[in-house]
């Protein structure tokens, strides 16, 4: 049976308590994942900091590039392991996880390296009282040990998002991968030591959060900076182990994003990107779409529209062919969007489609599978209007002008992400202003430069990454004081 390890000072390490790693396409036991406690964890920190004080801290940024090239070389090398992992644990189509987990996980490490190795920092001269002069100039140190705590439906990607400007700008790293999903971050274990990055630069540690490595790891005051991706609630809990020491956050937290759509879009282009938006990965991402909001006169055709689409995905595993959707990531995740399946019906939702379980053969029957599903004619008060479900559905509602799209769409306590859907240029411009979000799409979704500024706002997260916005978190800007 496969071993999931910790990754520790360069080795992988074994512990004596273990859990398992299933399967969500039909719930077999894919392995066995070694759990961290709190001595695994210390271990790994001190790792990371004394890698700090060696090799890794007195490397030039020109060696540091070089080495982070090699591993987005190396990971797209082992591209099929990593396909294959990521594949196994996620349950995500083949198509999904070979155009965008895995190219997107390898590139991160590339474009932050060149980002740090151009970026550029401030110099003033300065009259002194004297009648002298001071030149003032800035350097970009590393923050430290950073914590970083991942989520499980992009495992690979929102991983490296972190891992890549942080070894970038010469950190070292801790990883807390979830629990449901431990394989890629273990594998990138070994292309780091393939590679020769030195040991304790990039550390992995397994387990769950409350009192496990998740909690040991955002408490441990041997950690200078955590960064985590998932639900609010969490980020809540990290947040206040955070505050012992005065520690910095990046949070990219839940999200209840709406998708408007205005009559004069183009009506096929937006039916397409909604359908992403809604059910891609089975509705796992942060940035999905669970609200739309559809200008009237083209109502009813949008919502028959987005019911064909919806009723087209074919649930199935990973490698087969012609399917589009996969399965939940867990039992636990399944039960909690049946959940409000049931909620919305009890609420007074018309089901446009879906509401259930799809029949699945053979071992596929214990699968976490769950039907596409879509709702109208609820209230913006109702349960599955106001809170996450982070499953494959979204209700539709009518509006009738441009300010009644804003207001509904700010009208939650979330502020990840919008997609708005007009050829009006001027209106495309009024909206994104007024949404109250930290990326707005126009007439796409998902669309990414690494370049820009990513993060949410209100109950969305905390801070920036992306570019050398990323550098802001991942490093202390200082400033030099020379009196001439």
């Amino acid at each position: 049976m496969k071993q999931y390890m910790n990754f520790i000072g360069g080795e992988f390490v074994a512990t004596g308590k273990t859990f398992e790693n299933r399967a969500p396409v039909d719930n077999r036991v894919l392995g066995l994942v070694h759990e961290a406690g709190a001595d695994e964890v210390d271990a790994a920190v001190r790792a990371a900091r004394n890698a700090l004080h060696g090799e890794w801290g007195r490397m030039t940024v020109t060696r540091r590039v070089e080495l982070l090239h090699a591993v987005a070389d190396e990971i797209n090398r082992r591209f099929d392991d990593f396909l294959q992992a990521e594949m196994a644990d996620t349950g995500k189509p083949h198509a999904l996880a070979s155009h965008v987990d895995i190219p997107r996980g390898a590139a991160n490490f590339k474009v932050f390296a060149d980002i740090v190795k151009n970026v550029p920092t401030e110099s003033f001269e300065m009259a002194t009282p004297d009648g002298g002069q001071a030149l003032n100039y800035a350097i970009r140190s590393p923050v430290g040990v950073i914590g970083v705590v991942c989520p499980w439906n992009l495992p690979l990607l929102l991983m490296t998002w972190k891992v890549g400007p942080a070894l970038a700008c010469g950190n070292t790293v801790v990883v807390k991968p979830s629990e449901e999903t431990p394989a890629t971050a273990t594998l990138l274990g070994e292309v780091m030591n393939a590679v020769g990055i030195p040991p304790g630069v990039y550390n992995v540690v397994h387990g769950f959060g409350p009192d496990s490595a998740g909690e040991f790891l955002t408490r441990h005051p041997g950690v200078n900076g955590i960064t985590f991706t998932g639900e609010t609630r969490t980020g809540e809990a990290i947040m206040a182990a955070a505050a012992k020491g005065v520690r910095p956050v990046s949070f990219e937290l839940g999200g209840k994003n709406a998708g408007i759509v205005f009559a004069d879009a183009d009506f096929d282009k937006a039916v397409a990107g909604i359908t992403r938006s809604a059910f891609e990965n089975c509705g796992q991402v942060c940035l999905g779409t669970e609200r739309v909001y559809v200008e009237r006169p083209i109502f009813d055709r949008f919502v028959a529209a987005l019911k064909e689409k919806a009723e087209a995905l074919k649930p199935g595993p990973s490698e087969e062919a012609g399917v589009s959707i996969g399965p939940l990531i867990s039992q636990e995740h399944r039960q909690k969007v049946l959940s409000y399946y049931e909620k919305a019906v009890r609420e007074g939702a018309t089901v446009v489609t879906g509401g259930g379980v799809p029949t699945m053969k053979g071992a596929l029957a214990e699968g976490h599978w769950v039907q596409p599903t879509i709702w109208t004619g609820l209230p913006e008060t109702a349960a599955v209007i106001r809170e996450e479900i982070f499953g494959p559905c979204c209700h539709i509602a009518p509006f009738d002008t441009e300010e009644e799209a804003i207001a509904l769409a700010n009208a939650t306590d979330y502020g990840l992400a919008t997609t708005v859907w007009t050829q009006n240029l001027g209106r495309a411009h009024r909206v994104a202003k007024q949404v109250e979000v930290g990326i707005c799409w126009i007439n796409s979704w998902f669309l990414r430069d690494l370049r820009t500024a990513f993060g949410g706002a209100k109950a969305s997260g905390i801070g920036r990454e992306g570019g050398v916005h990323s550098l802001e978190f991942y490093t202390e800007l200082r400033n030099v004081c020379i009196k001439l």
